[in-house]
């Protein structure tokens, strides 16, 4: 390196010392101010944190108070399937026509997701396990001018369903059908061009 070329890198050296930067502008009050503003923002970062937590505590206690933990299979043993309901049937009719079994919890009537017409069935959760065989009695009993189906209600398995298992639904397996593996063009079919 020349003379002149490293006066020249001397020159530019001390030319950026001299002059301020972005990063050297910040006073020492400036760079305070900046803390304590980062210090309060951490703060109630750290509120709102605190406060989305007493907040899914009261709600897990609020659920819990609305669902008490019972095992589905005991509710199940206490409830009986209605089936054969009439479609203007209300919760209400059907609670007095099964009244005489026992105390009921609660009635359902399923509706269809899409329309909320009734599908013309229902589940009635009585209190105990006992009054099922009473209200299995009234199987065949005329409600609203049908005959009811009154069954005791079925616990589902998860991942077993009455036709077996696995496979699914069946549907398309490909191939040409009679067992004959397909290869691509047949002559049998003939040749069609793209012409």
């Amino acid at each position: 390196m020349s003379d002149l070329e490293a006066k020249a890198v001397q020159d530019s050296t001390q030319h950026n010392a001299a002059t301020p930067t972005s990063e050297n502008n910040v006073t020492g009050e400036d760079s305070g101010e900046v803390d304590k503003e980062l210090e309060a923002m951490k703060a109630r970062v750290k509120e709102m944190e605190d406060e989305a937590a007493k907040l899914r505590d009261m709600q897990a206690e609020v659920e819990k108070s609305m669902h008490p933990e019972e095992d589905k299979e005991t509710v199940d043993a206490r409830s009986v399937y209605v089936g054969n309901v009439d479609y203007g049937a209300s919760p209400e009719e059907l609670q007095a026509h099964f009244q005489s079994c026992g105390t009921i919890n609660r009635v359902t009537i399923l509706c269809d997701k899409f329309t909320g017409h009734p599908k013309g069935y229902a589940y009635v959760e009585f209190a105990e396990a006992a009054f099922v065989n009473a209200a299995v009695a009234l199987n065949e009993s005329l409600f609203r001018g049908r005959l009811l189906k009154v069954t005791p209600k079925r616990t589902n398995v998860p991942g077993f369903s009455a036709r077996g298992r696995g496979r699914g639904r069946g549907g398309f397996r490909g191939g040409m059908g009679g067992g004959m593996p397909y290869y691509g063009h047949s002559p049998m079919y003939g040749y069609r061009g793209r012409g």
